[in-house]
């Protein structure tokens, strides 16, 4: 159900040409990753004899000491049949001699990977010693011949990828293949492969950690895989070179983690990594599927099934961030926040410039319109054009807070824009006389008559100045449907409209530092401070805001947390509830999370009409509901198997 798959990096503080003391090393590194519940170990290239033998590769007790320890290290894992171990070492196979990664498991060798690209210029002469997988002209050889125990065959080639439990399936690189134009792990993953190994015996030097680290997360990105490299640490010869035990695991372009120092050597890295993203991007990305299609046929996968034990990882360890629509640190979340401000400003700016129109909003006093004046003033400014084309209207009625209104005012003077009030206390209560409506009813109607004749008083008033509205909602509201169908659910462009709610706060507090804006900071910083209302109902006896948004549609932060994981990899309600439970646990038990859920999935299926006639705008970020873009989905689709799922949790 959580399709995590749990990978260990270790790195023992090797000897060089000591093959049995390094096979004794390694099986310790086995037990301890078998302790940390691993599903799979990977260890550097040429781990079992060092990658700085050098000519002493050519001694035949190097070699058989080698498959010695081979043999020792296959019977080992006779105990941990559910953990998978891929080591590397030198073999003979067909008379020429190969680096090689093998991948072993219950006291079998499933396979073997030659590496492909052997360096052969400054400090590397590997040609010197290996012959290339290129040069193999072989499928499979005998454990026998290889001097490996047991009687049975075994696949050999660069083109194999390993069948793990639940489906898991495993390629294999080594080192230098992967700094290549097209490495192996490329085809691997065109071929199905979800993880790649690299065992590895990179040397440092002065900023090749960084490069690496860019290297090794730019193929998980464009592979849509998981990758895990190991390398060799510094126990290895320094005659010449210094190698740093650099491990990294990334994922789908992320990195999830590496070892933290820079010279590093007899250590485990564990980590979680979610094969159910690996399959969701695939599913998703046409690209991929398209090149699947392009490449797959040069040379087809061989796969080798390594046993159905299905995998251990329950993602515990895997990084949950609560909100992930908002970066975790400040620099990240200040800088994507400016990113997403320049985005939308951009959008406004092309579309007021093409039509030679000026710019209608409501004022509410809340995050949402005063996101969207932000956007429309600094459209405007780069324009060229005064800041009196931004034209801003607030509209109070039976639910307007002073401390909103007072924002309202404050905030379109201090922007220096057209600003204009009109109540429409008394056109919604002959609304309710027109219609036979109680006004002390404070139902649906009651709520929507006030969205619906706001608006149009903005389309009206924008007729009369040549304008056109920009609409205020965000897209957490759209994907709830909190927004009143022909009221705030309606404008010209929805500057909004890709940003969820959870980021709009930081969005404004980050604005608010832009020197263009300093004037306004002080009102800018109150209206962070104040509740989320939609002010349809009237104030408390102090003159409070009495209607609370999240006291009725529930947290945002849960529903954005919802949300990312139901668009953008399309999981379970199942696994979307284990993972909400994690990253809320200090927040929410799992009746209030589960209660939610269920209100996200009613809500987010009967309310998609709304967003199937909503207006332009561009998308910012991961996620966008617009009908013409990311999300085609019929109005009529229901979610009762989807609802039916939360309620057997």
């Amino acid at each position: 159900m959580l399709d995590y798959i749990r990978i260990g990096c270790a790195v023992p503080a090797v000897r060089v040409g000591d093959a049995e003391q390094n096979a004794r090393d390694i099986c310790d590194k086995i037990a301890e990753a078998e302790n940390a519940g691993c599903d799979l170990v990977v260890f550097p290239e040429l781990a079992l004899t060092g990658y700085t033998c050098g000519d002493l590769f050519f001694q035949e007790t190097l070699l058989n000491a080698a498959v010695a320890g081979l043999n020792e290290i296959c019977k080992y894992t006779e105990k941990f049949p559910a953990l998978h171990v891929a080591v590397g070492l030198p073999l003979v196979i067909g008379g020429q001699m190969y680096n090689c990664g093998a991948l072993l498991s219950g006291g079998k060798v499933h396979g073997i990977v030659p590496k492909t690209y052997l360096p052969n210029y400054k400090e590397f002469y590997e040609r010197r010693w290996f012959s290339s997988s290129e040069d193999l002209h072989q499928k499979q050889v005998s454990a026998r011949e290889l001097g490996i125990a047991g009687d049975y065959e075994i696949p050999v080639g660069s083109d194999l990828i390993f069948k793990l439990g639940d489906g898991a399936r495993i390629g294999m690189e080594i080192c230098e293949d992967l700094w290549t134009p097209m490495p192996p792990s490329t085809l691997l993953a065109l071929g199905g492969a979800e993880v790649i190994v690299n065992l590895s015996a990179s040397p440092e030097t002065v900023g090749k950690r960084a490069d690496r680290r860019n290297l090794v997360r730019h193929q998980s990105a464009i592979c849509n895989c998981i990758y895990a490299y190991t390398s060799s640490g510094y126990t290895e010869s320094t005659q010449d070179m210094v190698f740093s035990g650099h491990s990294i695991i990334a994922e789908t372009g992320a990195v999830l983690t590496e070892n933290s120092q820079e010279l590093q050597t007899d250590y485990l890295l564990v980590q979680d990594a979610d094969l159910g993203c690996v399959r969701s991007e695939r599913r998703l990305n046409k690209s991929v599927r398209d090149a699947v299609s392009f490449y797959g046929k040069i040379e087809s996968a061989r796969i080798v099934d390594c046993g159905s034990k299905p995998l251990r990882s329950d993602g515990s360890l895997y990084k949950l961030n609560k909100l992930p629509f908002i970066p975790q640190t400040k620099q990240a979340r200040t800088e994507h926040c400016n990113s997403v401000f320049n985005l939308q400003v951009t959008g406004l700016a092309q579309r007021l410039k093409t039509i030679g129109a000026k710019a209608v909003i409501g004022i509410s006093g809340g995050l949402d319109s005063t996101l969207a004046l932000l956007v429309a003033v600094e459209a405007m400014r780069r324009l060229g054009r005064p800041m009196s084309d931004v034209c801003g209207i607030t509209m109070p009625c039976f639910g307007t807070s002073d401390r909103t209104y007072r924002n309202s005012w404050a905030l379109m003077e201090k922007l220096g824009i057209t600003c204009k009030e009109i109540s429409i206390k008394d056109a919604v209560n002959t609304h309710f006389r027109d219609i036979e409506h109680d006004p002390n009813a404070f139902d649906t109607t009651y709520e929507n008559a006030q969205a619906r004749e706001r608006t149009q008083i903005l389309m009206d008033y924008a007729g009369q100045v040549g304008g056109i509205v920009v609409g205020t909602g965000d897209l957490s509201e759209l994907a709830l449907g909190w927004c009143t169908y022909n009221g705030d659910h309606m404008s010209m462009y929805g500057v909004n409209a890709s940003v969820p709610k959870t980021l709009i706060r930081w969005m404004i507090a980050a604005i608010a530092e832009i020197p263009q804006f300093a004037a306004a900071k002080d009102v800018l910083l109150d209206i962070l401070d104040t509740p989320i209302s939609p002010e349809l109902l009237p104030p408390d006896e102090t003159g409070k805001i009495s209607q609370q948004t999240e006291d009725l549609v529930g947290p945002y932060a849960l529903h954005d947390f919802f949300l990312y994981y139901t668009l953008r990899y399309a999981y379970t309600p199942a696994k979307i509830y284990v993972l909400a439970c994690r990253a809320f646990r200090d927040d929410f038990d799992g009746e209030t999370i589960k209660k939610w859920l269920k209100v996200f999935y009613r809500r987010f299926f009967t309310q998609q009409f709304k967003r199937s006639c909503m207006p332009d705008g561009a998308k910012v970020g991961d996620i966008s509901l617009s009908p013409r873009g990311d999300l085609r989905m019929p109005s009529d689709a229901t979610g009762r198997i989807w609802l039916n799922e939360v309620e057997k949790l």
